[in-house]
């Protein structure tokens, strides 16, 4: 998200990685996590948001679309004591496919913390405490991400073991930032973040057979933040024999930066 900072960490310095080989000494110089989620109060982006939902018992696949906007609100402290960011959401429905009515009210959505550290970016939302950006920020770079989530993190709303090894899930940065491209809008300095990307019989063309898809994966913008965003979790169950026939549990989400400040 485009926050840009006037509090910024001390500890968000210039990260510098050493690496030694025999007597010599090679110096990689990584980008900060600031370079890629800025911070001051009032600070916005808003999205473009695609909210794919299973209705009629799992039977119905259908799109929501949405604007929402995140908001810097202000610098606190998280249930650790660690300075961090209040964000709030607010979400505006569409009216149809093309017309998103600017003057339509917003309305609140909740609210989020990020906790910037030395070596890395925490999220935590819904309970669900996630580790979005680490250094070094370079190609290839791995963490895994959702080492703090519990065990099957959305079992209260899905029943599906799409979220059962979520803990496992390698990050990594997928190539330097470059420019990127969506439903026509382009975004320049772009670092992406790979989450996961597995799928079984997915999109279903064998009906009789299971079916599942987890896919993550962040765009950040360099002095902007976070530009694009997929993440999408459901299972297909044939249910053969089973009163009703095939369904689907889970969720989808596509959003996409189309304003800041």
């Amino acid at each position: 998200m485009r926050l840009l900072n006037n509090l910024r960490f001390p500890l968000l310095a210039l990260a510098a990685i050493t690496v030694f080989s025999c007597n010599e000494k090679e110096e990689f110089i990584t980008d900060k996590i600031s370079d890629y989620q800025q911070f001051a109060s009032g600070e916005y982006i808003t999205y473009r948001l695609d909210s794919m939902v299973f209705t009629n018992f799992g039977r119905s696949t259908e799109i929501h679309k949405y604007q929402v906007k995140h908001v810097i609100d202000a610098a606190i402290t998280d249930n650790q004591g660690r300075p961090s960011y209040r964000v709030y959401r607010y979400i505006r429905d569409s009216v149809n496919a093309t017309s998103w009515t600017p003057s339509q009210p917003w309305t609140a959505s909740g609210s989020y913390l990020i906790t910037p550290l030395a070596d890395q970016m925490e999220v935590i939302e819904d309970n669900l405490r996630f580790i979005k950006l680490h250094l070094p920020i370079k190609d290839g770079f791995s963490w895994k991400g959702n080492k703090f989530l519990p065990t099957d993190p959305y079992q209260t709303k899905y029943n599906f073991s799409n979220d059962d090894n979520m803990a496992e899930w390698d990050y990594y940065y997928d190539g330097t930032p470059s420019s990127f491209s969506y439903r026509n809008i382009n975004y320049t300095d772009v670092q992406t973040v790979e989450e996961v990307n597995e799928a079984f019989n997915a999109p279903v063309t064998n009906v009789s057979a299971y079916g599942s898809k987890s896919r993550a994966v962040e765009k950040y913008s360099k002095n902007i933040g976070l530009v694009y965003r997929e993440y999408e979790l459901w299972e297909y169950q044939p249910n053969t024999g089973g009163q009703g026939g095939p369904y689907k549990t889970g969720f989808g989400i596509t959003m996409w930066m189309i304003d800041h400040n």
